[in-house]
Protein backbone atom coordinates (compact mmCIF):
# COMPACT_ATOMS: atom_id res chain seq x y z
CA UNK A 1 0.00 0.00 0.00
CA UNK A 2 1.30 3.09 -0.49
CA UNK A 3 0.80 6.16 1.61
CA UNK A 4 0.92 9.75 0.46
CA UNK A 5 1.22 12.60 3.28
CA UNK A 6 1.72 16.28 2.65
CA UNK A 7 4.93 18.02 3.75
CA UNK A 8 4.05 20.87 6.87
CA UNK A 9 6.88 21.23 8.44
CA UNK A 10 11.15 22.24 7.87
CA UNK A 11 11.95 18.58 9.05
CA UNK A 12 9.89 16.93 6.31
CA UNK A 13 11.08 19.35 3.80
CA UNK A 14 14.17 18.86 4.18
CA UNK A 15 13.02 14.58 3.78
CA UNK A 16 11.50 15.91 0.37
CA UNK A 17 15.05 17.41 -0.63
CA UNK A 18 17.37 14.57 0.54
CA UNK A 19 15.10 11.75 -0.87
CA UNK A 20 16.87 11.92 -4.33
CA UNK A 21 20.42 11.53 -2.45
CA UNK A 22 19.42 8.14 -1.47
CA UNK A 23 17.53 7.14 -5.07
CA UNK A 24 20.70 8.40 -6.89
CA UNK A 25 23.44 7.22 -4.52
CA UNK A 26 26.12 5.72 -6.35
CA UNK A 27 24.81 7.46 -9.23
CA UNK A 28 27.41 8.90 -11.37
CA UNK A 29 25.33 11.03 -13.57
CA UNK A 30 23.03 12.84 -11.04
CA UNK A 31 24.28 15.89 -9.24
CA UNK A 32 23.05 16.63 -6.31
CA UNK A 33 21.76 20.14 -4.92
CA UNK A 34 22.84 21.99 -2.04
CA UNK A 35 20.48 20.73 0.73
CA UNK A 36 20.02 24.02 2.18
CA UNK A 37 19.75 26.25 -0.72
CA UNK A 38 16.93 23.93 -1.60
CA UNK A 39 14.85 23.88 1.36
CA UNK A 40 15.03 27.55 1.42
CA UNK A 41 13.57 27.67 -2.02
CA UNK A 42 10.85 26.45 -0.62
CA UNK A 43 10.25 28.36 2.37
CA UNK A 44 7.60 30.62 1.76
CA UNK A 45 8.96 33.20 4.11
CA UNK A 46 11.82 34.09 1.71
CA UNK A 47 11.07 33.44 -1.84
CA UNK A 48 9.30 35.83 -3.26
CA UNK A 49 7.76 33.25 -6.11
CA UNK A 50 5.19 32.53 -3.77
CA UNK A 51 3.90 36.25 -3.83
CA UNK A 52 1.73 34.61 -6.94
CA UNK A 53 2.47 30.38 -6.66
CA UNK A 54 0.68 27.71 -4.30
CA UNK A 55 2.67 24.78 -3.91
CA UNK A 56 2.26 21.83 -1.62
CA UNK A 57 4.79 19.21 -1.44
CA UNK A 58 4.22 15.63 -1.15
CA UNK A 59 5.95 12.21 -0.23
CA UNK A 60 5.01 8.83 -0.63
CA UNK A 61 5.53 5.77 1.66
CA UNK A 62 5.13 2.24 0.88
CA UNK A 63 6.46 -0.03 4.62
CA UNK A 64 6.93 3.21 6.14
CA UNK A 65 9.85 4.10 3.78
CA UNK A 66 10.16 7.25 1.50
CA UNK A 67 9.56 5.61 -1.76
CA UNK A 68 8.80 9.20 -3.93
CA UNK A 69 8.17 12.76 -4.00
CA UNK A 70 5.96 15.40 -6.01
CA UNK A 71 5.32 19.38 -5.22
CA UNK A 72 1.70 20.25 -6.86
CA UNK A 73 2.27 24.07 -8.18
CA UNK A 74 -0.22 26.60 -9.04
CA UNK A 75 1.47 29.63 -10.53
CA UNK A 76 -1.30 32.48 -10.76
CA UNK A 77 0.15 34.60 -12.70
CA UNK A 78 0.01 32.05 -15.47
CA UNK A 79 -3.89 31.17 -14.44
CA UNK A 80 -5.31 34.69 -14.22
CA UNK A 81 -3.00 36.83 -16.64
CA UNK A 82 -2.33 34.27 -19.15
CA UNK A 83 -5.32 32.51 -18.69
CA UNK A 84 -3.87 29.13 -19.01
CA UNK A 85 -5.44 26.87 -16.80
CA UNK A 86 -2.72 24.66 -15.65
CA UNK A 87 -1.40 22.66 -12.89
CA UNK A 88 2.58 21.95 -12.62
CA UNK A 89 3.99 19.23 -11.07
CA UNK A 90 7.86 19.58 -10.34
CA UNK A 91 10.31 17.53 -8.02
CA UNK A 92 9.12 14.56 -8.89
CA UNK A 93 11.30 11.43 -7.96
CA UNK A 94 10.26 8.12 -7.54
CA UNK A 95 11.43 4.47 -7.14
CA UNK A 96 10.56 2.43 -10.16
CA UNK A 97 6.62 1.02 -9.21
CA UNK A 98 3.99 2.89 -11.26
CA UNK A 99 2.09 2.51 -7.90
CA UNK A 100 4.02 5.27 -6.72
CA UNK A 101 4.11 7.67 -9.38
CA UNK A 102 -0.23 7.10 -10.03
CA UNK A 103 -0.63 7.52 -5.90
CA UNK A 104 1.84 11.23 -6.61
CA UNK A 105 0.19 12.53 -9.22
CA UNK A 106 -3.59 11.67 -8.39
CA UNK A 107 -2.85 14.02 -5.71
CA UNK A 108 -1.48 16.86 -8.23
CA UNK A 109 -4.69 16.20 -9.70
CA UNK A 110 -7.14 16.62 -7.28
CA UNK A 111 -5.91 19.57 -6.28
CA UNK A 112 -6.11 20.94 -10.02
CA UNK A 113 -9.68 19.73 -9.98
CA UNK A 114 -10.25 22.11 -6.77
CA UNK A 115 -9.72 24.72 -8.40
CA UNK A 116 -10.65 24.47 -11.56
CA UNK A 117 -7.95 24.16 -13.84
CA UNK A 118 -7.96 22.20 -17.13
CA UNK A 119 -4.58 20.19 -17.34
CA UNK A 120 -1.44 19.12 -15.40
CA UNK A 121 2.05 19.73 -16.70
CA UNK A 122 5.11 18.95 -15.55
CA UNK A 123 8.13 18.73 -14.24
CA UNK A 124 8.59 21.87 -14.27
CA UNK A 125 8.91 24.58 -11.70
CA UNK A 126 7.55 27.61 -9.76
CA UNK A 127 8.65 29.92 -12.87
CA UNK A 128 10.86 29.83 -16.25
CA UNK A 129 13.96 30.55 -13.56
CA UNK A 130 13.62 26.71 -12.29
CA UNK A 131 14.50 23.56 -13.57
CA UNK A 132 12.22 21.60 -16.58
CA UNK A 133 11.89 18.40 -17.83
CA UNK A 134 12.06 15.04 -17.59
CA UNK A 135 15.39 13.33 -19.52
CA UNK A 136 14.33 11.83 -22.70
CA UNK A 137 17.80 10.99 -23.85
CA UNK A 138 21.30 10.88 -22.12
CA UNK A 139 20.98 9.19 -19.18
CA UNK A 140 24.37 7.85 -19.76
CA UNK A 141 25.46 11.80 -19.29
CA UNK A 142 26.46 13.62 -16.30
CA UNK A 143 23.41 16.07 -15.36
CA UNK A 144 24.21 20.14 -14.28
CA UNK A 145 23.22 21.91 -11.23
CA UNK A 146 20.82 23.37 -13.32
CA UNK A 147 18.92 20.14 -14.09
CA UNK A 148 16.99 17.31 -13.37
CA UNK A 149 18.48 13.62 -13.78
CA UNK A 150 15.98 10.82 -13.72
CA UNK A 151 15.92 7.12 -14.32
CA UNK A 152 14.50 6.10 -18.06
CA UNK A 153 11.58 4.45 -16.05
CA UNK A 154 9.64 8.43 -15.25
CA UNK A 155 8.52 7.93 -19.04
CA UNK A 156 7.18 4.57 -18.78
CA UNK A 157 5.00 5.95 -15.60
CA UNK A 158 3.95 8.92 -17.28
CA UNK A 159 3.00 7.66 -20.73
CA UNK A 160 1.03 4.42 -19.36
CA UNK A 161 -0.46 7.28 -16.35
CA UNK A 162 -1.90 8.97 -20.05
CA UNK A 163 0.27 11.60 -20.09
CA UNK A 164 1.91 12.62 -23.50
CA UNK A 165 5.02 15.02 -24.73
CA UNK A 166 4.08 18.59 -24.59
CA UNK A 167 7.60 21.10 -24.41
CA UNK A 168 10.08 19.11 -25.63
CA UNK A 169 13.93 20.71 -25.10
CA UNK A 170 17.53 20.17 -26.41
CA UNK A 171 20.61 20.10 -24.34
CA UNK A 172 23.96 20.67 -26.68
CA UNK A 173 27.74 21.27 -26.15
CA UNK A 174 30.75 22.02 -28.53
CA UNK A 175 34.32 22.32 -27.98
CA UNK A 176 36.02 24.98 -28.50
CA UNK A 177 38.76 24.43 -30.87
CA UNK A 178 35.84 23.49 -33.28
CA UNK A 179 34.96 27.48 -33.54
CA UNK A 180 36.57 30.37 -35.94
CA UNK A 181 37.14 32.99 -33.37
CA UNK A 182 38.91 35.60 -36.05
CA UNK A 183 35.65 35.12 -37.89
CA UNK A 184 33.74 36.46 -35.28
CA UNK A 185 36.23 39.09 -34.29
CA UNK A 186 35.64 40.71 -37.55
CA UNK A 187 31.99 40.15 -37.74
CA UNK A 188 31.97 41.79 -34.68
CA UNK A 189 33.93 45.04 -35.33
CA UNK A 190 31.64 45.41 -38.15
CA UNK A 191 28.38 45.29 -35.73
CA UNK A 192 29.43 47.31 -32.89
CA UNK A 193 30.45 50.03 -36.03
CA UNK A 194 27.19 49.88 -37.45
CA UNK A 195 24.62 50.09 -34.73
CA UNK A 196 26.89 52.00 -32.41
CA UNK A 197 27.48 49.52 -29.82
CA UNK A 198 29.64 49.13 -26.35
CA UNK A 199 30.81 45.59 -25.21
CA UNK A 200 30.66 45.76 -20.97
CA UNK A 201 33.55 43.54 -19.54
CA UNK A 202 33.72 43.31 -15.36
CA UNK A 203 35.88 42.24 -13.12
CA UNK A 204 33.74 42.74 -10.09
CA UNK A 205 30.19 41.35 -8.94
CA UNK A 206 30.25 45.00 -8.05
CA UNK A 207 30.59 46.49 -11.36
CA UNK A 208 27.81 44.13 -12.48
CA UNK A 209 25.24 45.31 -9.77
CA UNK A 210 23.77 48.49 -11.38
CA UNK A 211 22.71 47.09 -14.31
CA UNK A 212 20.99 44.00 -13.02
CA UNK A 213 17.69 45.32 -12.64
CA UNK A 214 17.64 46.40 -16.13
CA UNK A 215 18.90 42.56 -17.23
CA UNK A 216 15.93 40.70 -15.86
CA UNK A 217 13.31 43.82 -17.65
CA UNK A 218 15.23 42.60 -20.76
CA UNK A 219 15.01 38.90 -20.06
CA UNK A 220 11.12 39.57 -20.14
CA UNK A 221 11.04 41.86 -23.14
CA UNK A 222 13.20 38.74 -25.28
CA UNK A 223 11.48 36.01 -23.88
CA UNK A 224 7.97 36.81 -23.80
CA UNK A 225 6.93 35.08 -26.88
CA UNK A 226 7.51 32.00 -25.66
CA UNK A 227 4.58 29.59 -24.99
CA UNK A 228 5.90 28.63 -21.51
CA UNK A 229 7.01 31.77 -20.01
CA UNK A 230 6.23 33.87 -17.09
CA UNK A 231 7.31 37.21 -16.71
CA UNK A 232 9.81 37.63 -12.99
CA UNK A 233 8.29 39.62 -10.63
CA UNK A 234 9.97 42.56 -9.23
CA UNK A 235 10.60 40.84 -5.56
CA UNK A 236 11.84 38.02 -7.76
CA UNK A 237 14.51 40.46 -9.68
CA UNK A 238 15.87 41.04 -6.37
CA UNK A 239 15.95 37.43 -5.09
CA UNK A 240 17.75 36.21 -8.08
CA UNK A 241 20.12 39.02 -7.82
CA UNK A 242 21.11 38.10 -4.40
CA UNK A 243 20.92 34.48 -5.22
CA UNK A 244 22.91 33.92 -8.89
CA UNK A 245 24.58 37.52 -9.23
CA UNK A 246 27.54 36.55 -6.83
CA UNK A 247 27.86 32.98 -7.66
CA UNK A 248 28.94 33.76 -10.98
CA UNK A 249 32.60 35.09 -12.33
CA UNK A 250 32.27 38.72 -12.98
CA UNK A 251 33.90 38.16 -16.29
CA UNK A 252 31.65 35.53 -17.56
CA UNK A 253 28.90 38.07 -17.67
CA UNK A 254 28.55 40.20 -20.93
CA UNK A 255 26.56 43.09 -21.55
CA UNK A 256 26.11 44.94 -24.63
CA UNK A 257 25.15 48.74 -24.56
CA UNK A 258 23.72 51.17 -27.22
CA UNK A 259 25.20 55.30 -27.78
CA UNK A 260 23.01 56.15 -25.02
CA UNK A 261 24.28 53.35 -22.37
CA UNK A 262 21.08 51.34 -22.83
CA UNK A 263 21.55 47.57 -22.37
CA UNK A 264 20.66 45.68 -25.25
CA UNK A 265 21.79 42.34 -24.99
CA UNK A 266 22.39 40.77 -21.74
CA UNK A 267 24.41 36.84 -21.73
CA UNK A 268 25.47 34.60 -18.77
CA UNK A 269 27.76 31.63 -18.51
CA UNK A 270 29.35 30.10 -15.80
CA UNK A 271 31.72 27.61 -14.71
CA UNK A 272 30.94 24.02 -14.43
CA UNK A 273 30.08 22.52 -11.04
CA UNK A 274 28.56 19.24 -11.69
CA UNK A 275 32.08 17.56 -10.34
CA UNK A 276 32.49 19.75 -7.71
CA UNK A 277 28.60 19.71 -6.68
CA UNK A 278 28.81 15.85 -6.61
CA UNK A 279 32.10 16.31 -4.51
CA UNK A 280 29.94 18.71 -1.96
CA UNK A 281 27.20 15.90 -1.98
CA UNK A 282 24.87 19.08 -0.40
CA UNK A 283 26.68 20.14 1.83
CA UNK A 284 29.05 23.37 1.72
CA UNK A 285 30.92 22.46 5.05
CA UNK A 286 33.42 20.93 5.81
CA UNK A 287 34.83 20.71 2.33
CA UNK A 288 31.83 21.61 -0.27
CA UNK A 289 33.05 25.02 -0.07
CA UNK A 290 36.57 24.18 -0.97
CA UNK A 291 35.12 22.18 -4.37
CA UNK A 292 32.53 24.73 -5.55
CA UNK A 293 35.50 27.46 -5.36
CA UNK A 294 38.52 25.60 -6.93
CA UNK A 295 35.69 24.82 -9.97
CA UNK A 296 34.80 28.57 -10.40
CA UNK A 297 38.76 29.38 -10.69
CA UNK A 298 39.63 26.17 -12.62
CA UNK A 299 37.03 24.41 -14.28
CA UNK A 300 37.60 23.92 -18.05
CA UNK A 301 34.17 23.60 -19.18
CA UNK A 302 31.71 26.56 -19.14
CA UNK A 303 27.40 26.37 -19.23
CA UNK A 304 25.94 28.84 -21.31
CA UNK A 305 22.84 30.05 -19.21
CA UNK A 306 21.00 32.70 -20.70
CA UNK A 307 21.03 35.33 -23.77
CA UNK A 308 18.37 37.85 -23.68
CA UNK A 309 18.61 40.60 -26.87
CA UNK A 310 16.20 43.35 -27.23
CA UNK A 311 13.64 42.65 -29.91
CA UNK A 312 14.98 45.83 -31.80
CA UNK A 313 18.43 43.92 -32.32
CA UNK A 314 17.71 41.03 -32.82
CA UNK A 315 18.63 38.97 -36.20
CA UNK A 316 20.93 41.85 -36.53
CA UNK A 317 24.50 40.42 -35.76
CA UNK A 318 25.06 41.44 -31.81
CA UNK A 319 25.67 37.60 -31.22
CA UNK A 320 28.63 38.04 -32.80
CA UNK A 321 29.92 40.72 -30.53
CA UNK A 322 29.06 38.75 -27.02
CA UNK A 323 30.74 35.55 -29.00
CA UNK A 324 33.78 37.82 -29.26
CA UNK A 325 33.87 38.87 -25.54
CA UNK A 326 33.69 35.04 -24.18
CA UNK A 327 36.00 33.45 -26.63
CA UNK A 328 38.83 36.35 -25.37
CA UNK A 329 37.56 34.98 -21.71
CA UNK A 330 37.43 31.02 -22.34
CA UNK A 331 41.13 31.78 -24.37
CA UNK A 332 42.03 33.16 -20.84
CA UNK A 333 40.86 30.87 -18.87
CA UNK A 334 41.71 27.86 -20.92
CA UNK A 335 38.11 26.58 -21.26
CA UNK A 336 37.78 23.35 -23.59
CA UNK A 337 34.22 22.59 -24.04
CA UNK A 338 30.38 24.14 -23.52
CA UNK A 339 27.17 23.57 -22.54
CA UNK A 340 23.67 24.44 -23.07
CA UNK A 341 21.01 25.02 -20.58
CA UNK A 342 17.53 23.06 -21.83
CA UNK A 343 16.19 25.17 -24.97
CA UNK A 344 12.84 24.78 -26.67
CA UNK A 345 12.86 23.12 -29.32
CA UNK A 346 10.67 25.43 -31.21
CA UNK A 347 13.13 28.41 -30.19
CA UNK A 348 14.96 28.04 -33.87
CA UNK A 349 16.46 31.46 -33.00
CA UNK A 350 18.24 29.63 -30.07
CA UNK A 351 19.30 26.81 -31.93
CA UNK A 352 20.94 29.04 -34.75
CA UNK A 353 23.58 30.61 -32.63
CA UNK A 354 25.23 27.39 -32.03
CA UNK A 355 25.10 26.24 -35.78
CA UNK A 356 29.02 27.27 -36.75
CA UNK A 357 30.20 25.56 -33.31
CA UNK A 358 29.88 21.60 -34.80
CA UNK A 359 27.05 21.49 -32.06
CA UNK A 360 26.80 17.81 -31.15
CA UNK A 361 22.92 17.58 -28.77
CA UNK A 362 23.44 14.89 -25.96
CA UNK A 363 20.37 15.21 -24.36
CA UNK A 364 16.77 15.50 -24.82
CA UNK A 365 14.05 16.15 -22.44
CA UNK A 366 10.54 17.45 -22.06
CA UNK A 367 7.04 17.92 -20.03
CA UNK A 368 4.72 15.80 -20.11
CA UNK A 369 1.03 17.11 -19.88
CA UNK A 370 -2.51 15.37 -19.16
CA UNK A 371 -6.04 16.71 -19.01
CA UNK A 372 -7.36 16.83 -15.42
CA UNK A 373 -9.49 14.04 -14.55
CA UNK A 374 -12.78 15.19 -13.09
Amino acid sequence: MILVEEVTSKKGLKQFVKFPFTLYKDNKYWVPPIIKEEVDSFDKSKNPVFEHADSQFFLAYKNNNIVGRIAAIINWTEVNDQKIKKMRFGWFDTIDDINVSTALLQKVNEIGKENKLDFIEGPVGFSNMDKVGILTKGYDQLSTMITWYNYPYYVDHLEKLGYKKSQKFLETYFYFKDVDITKYKRYAEVVKKRYKLKALNFTSTKQIMPYVEEMFELFNTSYEKLSSFVPISEKQKVFFKKKFISFINPEYIKFIIDENGKLITFSITMPSYAKAFQKANGKLFPTGFYHILKAKKQSKEAVFLLIGISPKYQKKGVTAIVFDEFFKTYAQRGIVKTFSTPELEENKDIQLLWKNFNPVVYKKRSTFKKDIDN
